[in-house]
């Protein structure tokens, strides 16, 4: 028996034996033989690269000074596993930061700092440093002014007195900025061809003499506008005229409505007594109801009806002897 084991074609088999069950094991292990639980794993403790924009949050005496030229988000990009890549991501539970408290008015170049990440994770930020301007803080109150398109309202239509809710705001920033201020705009966007009442919530802005929109912070940041827009009415009698009648006929004409509304600029409806109404007899015969349609004089928009009922009753000129 001894001398089985030591025999060449023996070692040379077990040894082809061993290299066979290696393979098997090593090509086992790898990611196409591996069981779901250690596929997950595996992916979880796998290395990704991540970037997420993060608000870019400012260290200063806020109740002093006031900070402009900063980007309001920096690029953070995160390596590590993809658990914690992912979880750091979707909680964002870190934060971005500059750290302005020893710095003195004027310009800076200020270094970009991240606090709150695992230290399991590396990280970079984009940019790496942001150029600031600290100036002097100042705040004040202004009242608000209304701007809009006064050529969109409809014909004959009038504008009313236009109001705005609040009337006053408080306005803050740099005192370079605040100093420029000449007002404060609640610009309202009227459509092309209004009819009706105008009211909605828009944005305030601060400008300068020259129209120019100003970096200050304005609380409340919007406004409501409420622009009245109406149009004058009149109630004016129908005179009814017959047109074409039959000189053998005699014709007796009734309205069933004789007033109407009319609407327009009231200059033009102080002129209006009365509309008249011709009503066309051609071929009328016997009595009948007809409908006419009613012609608005010039700068007259509409009427509270476009047609009136009348009723023709004829008779022949023997009959009426």
């Amino acid at each position: 028996m001894k001398n089985f084991w030591h025999k060449s074609w023996v070692i040379r088999l077990v040894s082809l034996l061993i290299a066979v069950l290696l393979v098997i094991y090593v090509n086992y292990t790898q990611e196409g033989f591996m069981t779901q639980g250690q596929s997950d794993r595996t992916k979880q403790t796998a290395t990704q690269t991540r970037t997420v924009k993060v608000p870019l949050q400012v260290s200063v005496d806020t109740d002093n000074y006031y900070v402009v030229g900063y980007p309001a988000k920096v690029s953070v990009t995160l390596e590590g596993s993809n658990a914690l890549v992912t979880s750091t991501i979707n909680t964002q539970n870190f934060r971005a930061y500059i750290d302005l408290t020893n710095k003195s008015i004027g310009e800076h170049d200020v270094r970009v700092h991240v606090s709150g990440l695992n230290k399991q994770l590396a990280y970079t930020i984009s940019p790496k440093t942001v150029h600031v301007n600290i100036q002097r803080r100042k705040s004040t109150t202004m009242p608000v002014q209304i701007e809009y398109n006064k050529t969109a309202v409809a014909h004959g239509y009038k504008l009313g007195k236009a109001t705005v809710t609040p009337q006053q705001v408080e306005v803050t920033g740099a005192r370079s900025e605040v100093d420029q201020i000449d007002q404060i705009v609640a610009k309202a966007v009227l459509p092309n061809g209004i009819n009706h009442p105008f009211e909605r919530q828009v944005n305030l802005i601060a400008e300068d003499r020259k129209g120019q929109q100003l970096n200050v912070i304005i609380e409340p940041a919007t406004a409501r506008v409420v622009l009245p827009i109406s149009i004058a009415k009149k109630e004016v009698k129908l005179e009814l005229v017959p047109k074409h009648e039959n000189t053998n006929k005699v014709y007796s004409l009734t309205a069933k409505n004789y007033y109407v509304t009319i609407y327009g600029n009231q200059s033009t409806l102080s002129k209006i007594k009365e509309l008249t109404v011709p009503v066309d007899l051609s071929g009328v015969n016997a009595s009948t109801t007809k409908m006419v349609t009613l012609k608005l004089p010039k700068d007259v928009i509409k009427a509270s009806s476009s047609q009136v009922s009348v009723q023709i009753k004829v008779a022949n000129t023997n009959d009426s002897k």
